[in-house]
């Protein structure tokens, strides 16, 4: 059975940092592709960004130079690096994985498991 748990969400102050990380099991972890995602209320689901074996993909320009995506191959994890965190970062995120490649982490299409996600509240 697979599992996607992400953890390391919270309240944070606008300019702060915060560090999600995304533990799974049941599954090959170097096999997949893995994506962050985040939906606001009353919003779409939008990528963030994704990393695989063979490359990764670019971030979404609105956090580009405020979050990293890195992934531990020992710890079967997948991390995002938040920092100067903004309010319209407010959103439930969310860890997916895609069998090898990120093609589709704009939308998630592709990505066939998926946490049940962390809230991230940025106040202003």
């Amino acid at each position: 059975q697979v599992q996607l748990v992400e953890s390391g969400g919270g309240l944070a102050q606008a300019g702060g940092s915060l560090r999600l990380s995304c533990t799974t099991s049941g599954l090959d972890f170097d096999d997949y592709a893995m994506g962050w995602f985040r939906q606001a209320p009353g919003k779409e689901r939008e990528g963030i960004g994704c990393t695989a074996w063979s490359s990764n993909s670019p971030l979404r320009p609105s956090v580009k130079g405020r979050f990293t995506i890195s992934r531990d191959s020992a710890k079967n994890a997948v991390y995002l690096q938040m920092n100067s965190l903004k309010p319209e970062d407010t959103a439930m995120y969310y860890c997916a994985a895609s069998w090898r490649y990120c093609s589709g982490w704009t939308s998630g299409t592709g990505f066939d498991y998926w946490g049940q996600g962390t809230q991230v509240t940025v106040s202003s």
